[in-house]
C-alpha cells in the first residue's frame, strides 16, 4: 500500500509540476521578447549618443569633456513581480537628475546633444537590465521545474513501479504458495478421514 501511495504521490507531483511548467514557459518567452526589445532600444539610444559624443570630441577636443562640478546620481526604482512564486522585476524608473542652471555648459552643440542621448540611454539601460533580469530568473525556475519533471518521470516513478511489480509478483508467488498449502492441507485432512 505505501509503494502504490509513492507512486501515486510521484505521477500526482510530475502531473502538476508539468503542468506548472506551462505558465512559467510561456512567461520566459515573453520575457525573452521583451528583452530583446529592449536591448536593441539601449544599443540604439547608446550609438546615438556615442556618435554625439565624438563629434563634440571632434570639436571640442578631449578638454572640452573636463567637468570641474560633481553631478547628482541618475535615481533608480524598480518594481517586482511575482510568475508562480518566482519574484522577479517588473519594470525599472530611472531618472536622470538635470544640470544645475549655474553648472557649466558643454564646449559645443554636439557635446549637449550627446548629454541628452545619454540622459535617453540610461533608462534604456535600465529597462534592459531589469528585462534581462527577469528573464534570467524566470529561465532558471523553468530549467529548475523541467529537470523536476523529467527525474520524476524518468528515475523515480520507473523505480517505484518495479518496486511495486516486484512486491505484487512476491505477493502473487506468496498466495499461490498458500493455496498450496491448503491444497495440501485439505487432501491430508481428506485422507485421514
Amino acid at each position: 500500500m505505501r509503494l502504490r501511495h509513492s507512486l501515486e504521490v510521484a505521477r500526482r507531483g510530475a502531473d502538476l509540476l508539468d503542468q506548472k511548467l506551462r505558465i512559467p514557459r510561456t512567461r520566459h518567452e515573453e520575457l525573452l521578447r521583451v528583452e530583446h526589445t529592449a536591448r536593441d532600444h539601449w544599443h540604439e539610444r547608446l550609438r546615438e549618443a556615442e556618435t554625439w559624443l565624438r563629434r563634440g570630441l571632434l570639436l571640442g577636443g578631449e578638454e572640452s569633456l573636463d567637468a570641474p562640478e560633481r553631478t547628482r546620481p541618475a535615481g533608480l526604482e524598480i518594481v517586482w513581480t511575482s510568475t508562480m512564486g518566482v519574484r522577479h522585476p517588473q519594470t525599472a524608473s530611472c531618472t536622470v537628475p538635470e544640470r544645475e542652471p549655474e553648472a557649466l555648459s558643454p564646449a559645443n552643440t554636439a557635446l549637449v546633444q550627446a548629454e541628452a542621448a545619454y540622459a535617453e540611454a540610461v533608462p534604456a539601460a535600465a529597462q534592459y537590465a531589469v528585462a534581462r533580469s527577469a528573464a534570467r530568473v524566470v529561465g532558471a525556475e523553468v530549467l529548475s521545474t523541467r529537470q523536476r519533471v523529467r527525474a520524476l518521470q524518468r528515475h523515480w516513478i520507473p523505480r517505484l513501479e518495479q518496486a511495486l511489480a516486484r512486491v505484487d509478483l512476491a505477493l502473487q508467488q506468496s498466495e499461490h504458495e498458500d493455496a498450496v498449502r491448503r491444497r495440501w492441507a485439505a487432501r491430508a485432512l481428506a485422507d485421514d478421514t
